[in-house]
């Protein structure tokens, strides 16, 4: 289990405890620290679609996903199905039909996030064949493949990209189907891919070769393939991307599991250093997957790859994207400089999400997320997934809104694409960031994380502020300013209304998130 450093944090069970306590008034609180939104200087900027999501492509093609805790509707399986990651137990999966992109509640709160990247890949992309045909797909797919995808179903994905403001990010198959004899990937399936995208309207914005090239057995590539297979493979690639889609990001290599303990000593996996080194300077952009841990699903993998709901608001959870950023901008130094960093797959824990991964327990972990992320100049996070499995944004029956998407609505509207230097927390348990307010020239959002179980204070100027607060931790019922969010007639989205507050002392309820919109900052870099 991971334990967290701060003595206070004992147990979940502790801070729901304290909940009530999540009140506006004022509260014993430590002595305020000011916040100087004026001469905050700018850090960094991140890409318009910076927060942006994934829909896996198995949720596309129908397939074996993630089972999420609360299904009971499958018996026990008994062997694995050819469709899901190499050597995982069965029982860990649960079929779903394909994901109906027309739904308009799906589309009206994705649309409600945009501008967005919606990438569509995963680990079972790697293996999907691409029916260039309008019949419908066989029972069995072609040899050397493992799933298939239909003309109307990627025609649905173009269709949802145009209604949600989403520009499209995918991967290409790279099993044994998609190669020659000599076992060289060729690049038949991705060209009437790409060619048919373009006949309905859609763009390929971004792409990566494959999904997690350093899990290449687990991800359905051919036995025994290696980093030199892989840099033999991606001049191919980028030779056919120059000639068929040259404005397309050529995004790589895209490996997870790296920079922290993710995954056991034990386990054969290749690493980024070895497959950059493989590759030379090819990419437009470095790609990683971050993830903090693995859910209880995979604890498999040993204690230390799993997360603990006490361990949710410790410093050393809330730190890892930190390190893991740092470990990846330190391989583009060296391998591609200059080059942007992009994460395009991450939630709270790989494997579906923990049981506490739909809950405002981990919206903390969420924001923190975006935030340090964005302070480092990471132009783009996708999270894990919009609406499958438990750590989906949006419930995958109703599509519910989760309160990491009120989170993610939240800082889709305030946060702007100028990154400032919040300057220093008043206290460890204290997160601050700051970004130029979105729409307001001048202006500064601030996000100030309280994880601590007691109130805290800052000295802000006049602004109107936004806090989310919960009766417990692990709920999914998320108040904003003391009201519960939740969809109106025909879906309405509520007004995500702000309360106005005097210059002076503010009180930041025990664990909370404060969003803080000055519009009237006068912040010259955010003109």
């Amino acid at each position: 289990m991971i334990l967290p450093k701060n003595a206070a944090l004992l147990s979940l069970a502790a801070l729901t405890l304290l909940a009530p306590w999540a009140s506006f008034a004022p509260a014993a609180a430590a002595q305020s620290a000011a916040v100087a939104p004026a001469s905050m200087p700018r850090v960094a900027s991140v890409d318009p679609r910076f927060q942006s999501y994934n829909v896996e492509m198995v949720e596309v093609t129908g397939g074996r996903f993630w089972k999420p805790y609360a299904s009971r509707s499958e018996a026990a399986a008994k062997t694995p199905s050819a469709n899901q990651p190499v050597g995982m137990d069965p029982n860990l999966y649960e079929y779903r039909p394909p994901i109906d992109l027309s739904n308009a509640r799906l589309r009206k709160l994705a649309a409600a996030l945009g501008p967005a990247y919606l990438r569509v890949s995963g680990t079972w992309a790697n293996t999907t064949f691409f029916q260039n045909s309008d019949d419908p797909a066989p029972a069995t797919p072609p040899q050397g493949f493992n799933g298939v995808l239909t003309r109307k179903q990627w025609k649905g994905v173009v269709d949802f990209s145009h209604a949600a403001n989403a520009e499209i990010v995918t991967s290409f198959s790279v099993s044994a189907g998609a190669r020659d004899a000599a076992g060289v990937w060729t690049p038949a399936q991705a060209r009437e891919f790409l060619a048919y995208t373009k006949s309905v309207g859609g763009r390929i914005a971004a792409a990566e070769y494959m999904n997690e090239p350093n899990f290449a057995a687990m991800g359905g590539a051919p036995k025994g393939y290696d980093a030199a297979a892989y840099g033999r493979d991606v001049q191919v690639f980028r030779a056919f991307v120059k000639q068929e889609a040259p404005d397309m990001i050529f995004l790589g290599p895209g490996a997870a599991g790296e920079g922290t303990q993710l995954v056991p000593a034990s386990m054969h996996m290749l690493s980024s250093a070895d497959l950059l080194t493989a590759t030379g300077p090819v990419f437009d952009a470095i790609s990683f997957h971050f993830y903090g841990g693995v859910s209880s699903r995979c604890a498999m993998l040993g204690p230390a790859s799993t997360a603990a709901p006490a361990a949710a608001l410790s410093e050393e959870w809330l730190a890892r994207p930190d390190h893991v950023q740092a470990f990846y901008a330190d391989l583009r130094d060296r391998f591609e400089p200059g080059k942007q960093l992009w994460n395009t797959e991450t939630a709270q824990a790989a494997c579906g999400g923990d049981r506490w991964a739909s809950t405002f327990l981990d919206s903390f972990r969420y924001l923190n997320q975006l935030g340090v992320l964005a302070r480092r100049g990471v132009q783009v996070n996708m999270h894990n997934t919009l609406a499958a499995s438990d750590y989906g944004l949006l419930d995958e029956k109703t599509y519910e809104p989760r309160p990491n998407y009120w989170a993610a609505l939240l800082w889709h509207r305030l946060m702007g694409t100028t990154v400032l230097d919040a300057g220093a927390s008043p206290a460890p348990s204290l997160h601050l960031y700051a970004h130029c307010l979105a729409g307001h020239p001048g202006g500064v959002a601030l996000l100030a994380i309280n994880v601590a179980d007691k109130a805290q204070s800052l000295t802000v100027p006049a602004s109107e502020r936004y806090t989310l607060t919960a009766k417990e931790l692990e709920t999914k019922v998320v108040d904003l300013n003391g009201a519960e969010l939740k969809l109106g007639a025909n879906d309405a989205l509520p007004e995500l209304k702000g309360t106005s507050t005097h210059p002076g002392p503010l009180t930041l309820p025990p664990t909370s998130i404060t969003f803080l919109a000055i519009a009237k900052a006068g912040n010259a870099a955010c003109n």
